[in-house]
């Protein structure tokens, strides 16, 4: 692991070890400002054969394939896939909502519930780090009533010390408006991106939607990774309950044994519209509970991507 100068409680050096050996990959053509291991929409020079075009003047000789000429008698030049470095920016949510843990055990014996914003750390810091590692440029968002704050995505040790800064520092507080926030850095990320969105998403779906159009309209890989406590699935309470809202909304005295099943009725409709948006805009989603290990939230998804481009 590369030097820092404190310890980061959402880093283990060890799951990043393991996860290493899988490259995280972008699932657009990227473009960068050096030469990288992601695809990239201008030809260039690398191993992997793209196509053929017709010589024009002014090409570089040493790419005219000459079997081609003694075929045809024409000339033509090869083309290779261009490499270059990804642009990684991380979004993560830090509305009221994400200070929300069970006060049941978490499955894993031995490990403490952790709140939402304390796993969505654990996801941001592993990308962070497995992207700098390989090379690329990592930023991050934080995101609340508007933006909270925001460091550019650049390529260095010190820069990436700077992003783990950002997520110790972040305090969950005020209401969520992630749709604006996604729309400013449309907008704003004016060079392709892979962007990872940390969120437990609690918001109207049409919304997200148009915010998801925004970003794939500007080309850039929108990955989503939607946090939920299993309680907020499971509204297991048995006794009457004091609820509060954490994004300022007031608080709901009730019984949780009366209105358990429009609650579970409510909270699956809202899933399933969710995903269907997600289908629509083709996003990456991830749906994860909170109780599980995050290395293995990590490995699925850089596993899924790169068996994905070895595909293309």
């Amino acid at each position: 692991m590369f030097s820092d100068r404190q310890p980061r409680s959402f880093l283990d050096p060890a799951a990043l070890a393991r996860l290493a050996g899988v490259p995280l990959v972008a699932r657009r053509p990227m473009v960068g400002s050096v030469s990288g291991r992601h695809a990239s929409p201008h030809r260039g020079s690398s191993v992997e054969f793209a196509e053929y075009r017709k010589y024009v003047p002014g090409d570089d000789l040493r790419r005219l394939d000459w079997r081609a000429f003694g075929r045809s008698d024409r000339f033509y030049v090869k083309e290779y896939e261009a490499d270059t470095n990804l642009r990684l920016m991380l979004v993560l949510d830090t509305s009221g909502s994400m200070a929300y843990h069970s006060i049941k055990p978490a499955a894993v014996p031995g490990v403490q519930p952790l709140s939402k914003l304390d796993y969505a750390r654990r996801i941001c810091g592993g990308l962070g780090y497995l992207a700098s590692q390989q090379g690329d440029a990592v930023g991050i968002t934080c995101a609340a009533g508007g933006i909270v704050r925001s460091l550019p995505a650049r390529r260095s040790p010190a820069h990436l010390r700077l992003v783990f800064d950002v997520l110790d520092e972040a305090a969950p507080a005020g209401p969520t408006r992630l749709p604006d926030v996604l729309h400013e850095l449309a907008e704003t990320t004016r060079q392709r991106a892979l962007v990872v969105i940390v969120s437990d998403l609690f918001m109207p779906p049409e919304d997200l939607a148009s915010a998801f159009g925004h970003l794939q309209f500007r080309r850039h890989d929108v990955a989503v990774f939607q946090l939920l406590d299993p309680q907020e699935l499971a509204f297991d309470f048995q006794r009457p309950t004091r609820f509060l809202d954490l994004e300022g909304g007031g608080t709901i005295f009730a019984d949780p044994i009366e209105i358990a099943d429009r609650y579970h009725q409510a909270v699956a409709a809202y899933l399933e519209q969710l995903r269907g948006i997600m289908l629509e805009t083709g996003v990456d989603y991830h749906r994860v509970a909170t109780d599980g290990p995050a290395e293995q939230v990590l490995a699925r998804f850089l596993v899924g991507r790169a068996a994905g481009r070895s595909l293309r």
